[in-house]
């Protein structure tokens, strides 16, 4: 049975659920278990249009504003409740530069075999 995202949601009626089976479609290996949706999977249908259209807009706050006929506050209020609902923002490691390696290996903070599994060789 093949259902889409919007009448998944439809017939869940925003009542929280489980995923529990996976199946790859390429090469048909199926998973059993209790999967958890990703946070952005759990909002309402209506703020994942209004997160995906925010993407595509590259985050113009006057785009959305065209789009949805609202105004720069309520536009700006969706947005701040939905990070909220999304809970804490998420921490993304950046990785050093190839100068930040380098000086931290000059420094002498870092050894020289750190230093080449750091810049990957």
């Amino acid at each position: 049975m093949s259902t889409d995202w919007k009448s998944l949601t439809t017939l869940t009626g925003g009542a929280p659920f489980v995923v529990e089976r996976v199946r790859l479609v390429d090469t048909g290996i199926a998973v059993e278990g209790a999967f958890e949706l990703p946070p952005l999977a759990q909002l309402p249908m209506e703020d994942q249009v209004f997160v995906a259209a925010f993407v595509q807009s590259h985050g113009s706050i006057k785009e959305m504003e065209r789009l949805f006929g609202v105004s720069y506050p309520t536009i700006k209020n969706r947005l701040n409740r939905l990070a909220k609902s999304l809970g804490p923002p998420l921490v993304v490691e950046e990785k050093p530069s190839s100068a930040e390696i380098l000086d931290r290996l000059e420094r002498g903070e870092i050894t020289a075999a750190e230093a080449a599994e750091a810049l990957g060789r």
